[in-house]
């Protein structure tokens, strides 16, 4: 059975909960409060990595962005050298060099690294020229800053060996959101022993508090051909070389200049046309629009949009749905990410009360919107954001009102407590009447406490949400608490879950409701000092729901063990026992065939193997497969390959087959469903892209080819020419045959034109 949507599913032994009752949860909070209380008292210890420390002053001359370290301001900064190994062990220095320098002037800030080679023939492994590359698939230097020292959020720059940038935001201690977007410029070039790399960086693409001269910093290393990731502070094999808890200090000579004046307008104008061959009918759009950035002092900023569009998405990659609920897709579009995980991080991966993907999406314009987020100084975070969206008369949806607002403290040294507040207004329903009345407004508040150690081993969080509402679900609230303790050997996690039946979040993402969740996690690493394993280790998992009765609805039982192998290839192998008591009508084949009934009890064995061949080699490859039991005493298999090979640095060939076999009994019966996915990645320059990517839906019935061309001719202003083709199978419905077996469903293309301008 597949519940991609709630969470992998797991081992352990189901044990019946009773978790009825306002007094028996009241008190399972408070124990978990007390519990992460205690766990957070040695955050008040000194930052891991103090000692690491890096001074940074004044360029003594001008710097060129060239890619040539030879300028004298260069020689006469400081060096980070001598990094440490991260893999494939964490316990020495790292064999292959890195020489890291940095400086400033009244409006950027520099850095300069050379990457010397780690002694092994061949050239450098890079994927692509294309911006936002595959961290473990590129041959690359990376650095982050922590402009407010808190260890929590933050920005990430870096380049591959050929100079195709990186940038993203650090959210959570060191998670990066690389969706996000912003102006400065880099350069490298390579010699016959090293590469050389110089990155600029304007004061007016970050946001740091005036005045202060203390930031957390740290730069990472990714040697393919020796498979040797390194650090310039030690960061244990465990995490990622992003985590904020492991940053070094950054000290300035004197404050960092302030941005003066920071004020930028990005416009867009684009024209298209789409053809609906169904409908034998044709449209063409002109559209323009704007979105402005203004910051208020160096920390804050104030985002204003006007009828923004949002073409040069990725478009969503499709996935064969056989599960009970919604699927979650991640936001990409620019408006709401800077500073975003205050709003979109907040609650769970399956607990969030607000989603931007709810807002001008699927035919629903946004007319207009505006958002402040950012720092009010080093413990206060504040985020505050209204976006007002149009008429969509073919959707029955009449214009909506969408406000957020956010506040979030700093408590110990890198937890915090947060408050969120989430309104949605539809006037136009308070006039219609009836029963089935849709809500005129929908309204959720919460709080939460997100608990990380100084050493990030102890992470963990407990939530309280309460929404109201004018429909008929109003009055819910949800309870949630964890606590995970993460070590080099080690990973234990327990999670508890509570959501009312009546609990409402339209501008949420909560796919399920009335349910109780008890999620436990154990796993060990064993870490072989030689040969060819790198570390491998057992794991087992419960996740148990209970209906609001206390009754078992569904579990996931799970033994799994994983070997990484020290050229980087993975294998994983896991064995699952799974129940599901159907609390609704379900089609377990999601094609519109007879449901099983309410009440219904299956279960079902079934077994997995996953396995990723390493990154540095220009072919790679990967399977997985699941085969065993399913629904309705049924059997499922499922086979998946991957395939990629890329001749560096212009051209990558990637692609994905998924087969689904479903045997079930009438009136079922078999199904089977392809989906395929090639994509092709051609880039001419770092600036100049074109992307095709095409999805064979089998069980949608539908084939979709994206082709994209994107120029980059300034630092974030760019040109795009989308075209988009949706086939269908000629035995469905022929429209205008095509050579092959489908036929054309509609078609559409777009040019659009962007530029960044500051004030």
């Amino acid at each position: 059975m597949d519940h991609s949507a709630t969470s992998p599913p797991l081992g352990g032994i189901t044990r019946q909960l009773s978790l009825n009752g306002i007094a028996s949860r009241a008190l399972q909070s408070a124990a978990l409060l007390a519990c992460l209380s205690a766990c957070a008292w040695p955050a008040f210890a000194q930052k891991k990595n103090e000692s690491y420390q890096y001074r940074i002053s004044r360029a003594a001359s001008p710097i060129v962005i060239d890619g040539s370290v030879n300028e004298p301001a260069w020689r006469s900064a400081d060096v980070a050298t001598d990094f440490w190994m991260v893999l494939p062990m964490d316990t020495g220095r790292a064999k292959v060099r890195t020489d890291v320098r940095m400086a400033y002037d009244d409006h950027n800030v520099y850095l300069s690294a050379v990457c010397y080679h780690g002694g092994v023939p061949g050239p450098y492994m890079v994927e692509s020229l294309r911006r936002d590359w595959s961290f473990g698939a590129n041959d690359n230097f990376i650095f982050f800053l922590d402009t407010f020292d808190d260890q929590t959020n933050g920005f990430t720059f870096g380049v591959n060996a050929e100079g195709a940038q990186w940038d993203g935001l650090l959210y959570d201690g060191g998670r990066a959101n690389l969706s996000w977007d912003n102006k400065w410029t880099s350069s490298v070039k390579s010699y016959p022993d090293r590469y050389e790399l110089e990155i600029s960086i304007p004061f007016t693409s970050i946001r740091y508090k005036k005045g202060i001269r203390r930031w957390g910093v740290n730069f990472s290393r990714l040697d393919l051909k020796t498979t040797e990731k390194s650090s310039w502070t030690p960061v244990p094999r465990q995490f990622p070389t992003a985590s904020l808890a492991m940053t070094g200090v950054l000290l300035w000579d004197e404050p960092p200049p302030s941005p003066g004046p920071n004020i930028s307008l990005i416009p867009y104008v684009l024209g298209g046309a789409t053809r609906d061959h169904q409908g034998n009918a044709s449209s063409t759009s002109k559209e323009a629009g704007m979105d402005g950035k203004i910051a208020i002092g160096s920390a804050l900023n104030l985002d204003l949009t006007v009828n923004p569009d949002f073409s040069q998405v990725d478009v969503d990659q499709q996935v064969t749905n056989l599960d009970r609920f919604e699927l979650f897709f991640p936001e990409r579009r620019q408006f709401f990410l800077e500073n975003g995980d205050q709003f979109a991080n907040f609650g769970y991966s399956t607990i969030r009360p607000f989603f931007s993907r709810r807002i001008g999406l699927g035919g629903v314009p946004i007319r207009f919107g505006a958002r402040l987020s950012g720092k009010l100084n080093k413990d206060w975070r504040i985020g505050a954001m209204d976006m007002q969206t149009g008429p969509a008369e073919e959707l029955g949806t009449p214009p909506q009102n969408f406000a957020v607002f956010a506040l979030q403290r700093r408590v110990f040294a890198r937890s915090n407590i947060g408050m969120l507040l989430v309104n949605k207004e539809s006037p136009a329903y308070r006039w219609r009447s009836g029963a089935q009345s849709p809500a005129s407004y929908d309204r959720n508040f919460g709080a939460e406490y997100n608990l990380a150690s100084s050493s990030n081993a102890w992470t963990g969080k407990a939530l309280y949400l309460k929404s109201v509402s004018s429909g008929t679900q109003s009055g819910g609230s949800v309870f949630a608490g964890n606590l995970q303790y993460f070590t080099r050997r080690w990973l234990i996690n327990g999670q508890v879950e509570s959501v009312g039946e009546r609990y409402s979040a339209e501008v949420g993402y909560v796919p399920r409701r009335g349910y109780r969740r008890a999620l436990t996690t154990a796993g060990y690493t064993f870490l072989p000092s030689g040969g060819p394993v790198l570390s491998h280790g057992p794991s087992i998992t419960s996740s148990n729901f209970y209906d609001i009765h206390g009754r078992v609805a569904d579990y996931d039982q799970t033994a799994e063990y994983k070997v990484t192998f020290r050229d980087q290839s993975v294998f994983t192998t896991s064995a699952v026992a799974a129940y599901v008591r159907l609390l609704q009508p379900f089609d377990p084949t999601n094609t519109g065939k007879a449901k099983l009934e309410t009440g219904t009890i299956h279960r079902a064995n079934y077994w997995t193997t996953k396995y990723a061949s390493k990154q540095q080699s220009v072919f790679r490859y990967g399977f997985q497969t699941t085969h065993g039991g399913y629904y309705a005493e049924g059997a499922r298999t499922n086979l998946t390959a991957t395939l990629g090979y890329r001749f560096q640095p212009y051209v990558s060939l990637s692609g994905e087959a998924n087969y689904t076999d479903i045997r079930l009994r009438e009136p079922w019966g078999r199904n089977t469903f392809w989906l395929i996915g090639p994509r092709f990645d051609v880039t001419l320059t770092n600036t100049l892209y074109f992307t095709t990517f095409v999805q064979y839906n089998e069980q949608q019935k539908n084939m979709n080819v994206n082709t994209r061309v994107q120029w980059r001719y300034k630092p974030a202003s760019d040109i795009f020419l989308v075209w988009t083709d949706n086939y269908m199978p000629n035995y469905l419905q022929p429209v205008q045959s095509i050579p092959g077996n489908f036929s054309v469903r509609n078609r559409a293309v777009v040019l659009k034109w962007t530029y960044w301008w500051n004030l």
